[in-house]
């Protein structure tokens, strides 16, 4: 039976239509499966943006178990990388961008230039100036 989507994290029809063939199927083989792909999406993604434990999940979703192990299993096979990366190939496409980035920004305070923080011979300095100093 189909959920009725009631919570603001949930998925609309545009969104399912887009998100949907990006989420593997149900594994084949044994039982069928009793609950939906996008009801377990849009309880992971009740999770996430509510930022509650797994437990307080509402009843009206599958039970917290079944949605913790779809959401480690699909973590673990990278479900999550491979949809992201198809989304921002898609959201550049459609503001006329390159689907792949061509430019990357370092920070500086991000690249580790050395343990000490500088060069030997600039930490020497510092070392002898304030030996004198003292």
């Amino acid at each position: 039976m189909a959920r009725i989507p009631s919570y603001p994290s949930d998925l609309s029809d545009v969104e399912w239509a887009v998100v949907g063939p990006l989420v593997p199927a149900h594994r084949p083989g044994g039982r069928p499966a009793a609950h939906r792909r996008r009801d377990i999406l849009d309880a992971i993604f009740y999770i996430k943006r509510g930022g509650v434990s797994w437990r307080m999940l509402p009843i009206d979703f599958p039970h917290w178990k079944t949605v913790y192990d779809y959401f480690r299993t699909w973590k673990q096979d990278g479900v999550f990388e491979r949809l992201g990366d198809a989304l921002r190939v898609r959201v550049r496409a459609v503001s006329g961008g390159n689907a792949v980035p061509t430019a990357g920004i370092v920070d500086s305070r991000s690249v580790k230039t050395s343990q000490k923080g500088g060069t030997l011979a600039t930490t020497a300095a510092k070392r002898s100036t304030s030996e004198n100093t003292a």
